[in-house]
C-alpha cells in the first residue's frame, strides 16, 4: 500500500533489487493480478509474503464469507497472517450507538472465524486503529482491548498487530506490547509515522518514515525486547507520496527506514 501506484510486477522487481526480502500484500491488487498468479510472481522471486490486508468489518452484512475467502486467498499466497481491521459500529439496525455491543459482536465473529483459520494454517491478527476510526472503520482501539479478545483463542491462532500509528498516543502501549509479546501473540509490527497537521482525508495521513512525532525506534526497542524478531513492515496511506513516482518512493521509504 505504501506504492500503491506500482503494479504488483513492478514492486516484486523493485523489492528484490533493493533488496527487501518481503512485502505485505493487500486483497485488491492481488485479486485484480489473481490470486494464483500472485503468489507464483512473489514466490518466484524469493520473497516473502509477510501479511495479506485485510479481513475484519465483522459489523457488516456478509462478514463471514468475505473472510473465509481472506483466509483461502492468504494460504494461497503462502503468507501465515490475516491482518484483521475489525469493523466499527454498524450501519443501520440496532446496536447503532452501541459501541460495547459492537465489541462483542467483533468477538463473537472471531471465534466463530478461528477454526476455518486454523485449519488452514492461518493466524487472524486483529489490529487495533487510532480512535478517531472507532465509528466506521475498527471499534478496537487499544492493544489491551485486542488483547483481551486474542487472549481467548491460542497464540498460535488469534494475536495482534502493532502499528505505530494506530497505538503511540496510548501510554498504555507499551505495557501491552510486553504482554502480547510475552504471550508470542505479536503477528505483526507495522511503521508509520504520524504527521501535523492532519490532511482532510485523515486516513490517509501517515507519514513518512522519520517525518512526524512518533520516537520509532523506541517503538522497535520496544517490540524486540517484547521478543519480537519477525518482518518489520512499512505502511503508509500518503496521497502526496502515492502522487510521486513509485520507485522513488520506494527507494526513499527503505533508506527511512534503514535510518530509524
Amino acid at each position: 500500500m505504501t506504492v500503491k501506484q506500482l503494479p504488483l510486477p513492478d514492486l516484486v522487481a523493485q523489492c528484490v533489487r533493493l533488496g527487501v526480502p518481503g512485502v505485505g500484500l493487500w486483497r485488491e491488487p492481488v485479486r485484480e493480478y489473481g490470486v494464483e498468479a500472485a503468489a507464483a510472481l512473489v514466490r518466484d522471486a524469493g520473497l516473502t509474503v509477510t501479511t495479506l490486508c485485510r479481513g475484519g468489518f465483522f459489523t457488516s452484512e456478509g462478514w463471514e464469507a468475505e473472510n473465509r475467502a481472506a483466509i483461502d486467498e492468504a494460504a494461497a499466497l503462502g503468507t501465515d497472517t490475516l491482518v484483521l481491521v475489525s469493523g466499527g459500529l454498524p450501519a443501520r439496525g440496532p446496536g447503532l450507538r452501541d459501541l460495547p455491543a459492537a465489541r462483542a459482536r467483533i468477538a463473537d465473529a472471531i471465534a466463530a472465524l478461528a477454526p476455518y483459520a486454523a485449519e488452514r494454517g492461518i493466524r487472524l491478527a486483529i489490529e487495533p486503529l487510532h480512535p478517531m476510526f472507532a465509528a466506521d472503520r475498527c471499534a478496537i482501539c487499544t492493544l489491551d482491548q485486542a488483547l483481551d479478545i486474542a487472549e481467548r483463542f491460542p497464540a498460535g491462532e488469534v494475536g495482534v498487530v502493532v502499528d505505530t500509528y494506530h497505538l503511540w498516543w496510548d501510554d498504555r502501549a507499551p505495557a501491552a506490547v510486553s504482554r502480547a509479546g510475552a504471550e508470542g501473540r505479536i503477528h505483526s509490527f507495522q511503521l508509520a509515522d504520524w504527521i501535523t497537521p492532519l490532511p482532510a482525508g485523515v486516513l490517509n495521513g501517515r507519514g513518512q518514515l522519520g517525518s512526524g512525532a512518533i520516537d520509532l525506534a523506541a517503538w522497535c526497542e520496544l517490540v524486540e525486547q517484547a521478543g519480537y524478531s519477525g518482518p518489520v513492515e512499512v505502511e503508509l496511506f500518503n496521497d502526496e507520496l502515492w502522487a510521486r513516482d513509485g520507485v522513488e518512493v520506494l527507494e526513499e521509504t527503505v533508506e527511512a527506514f534503514l535510518g530509524v
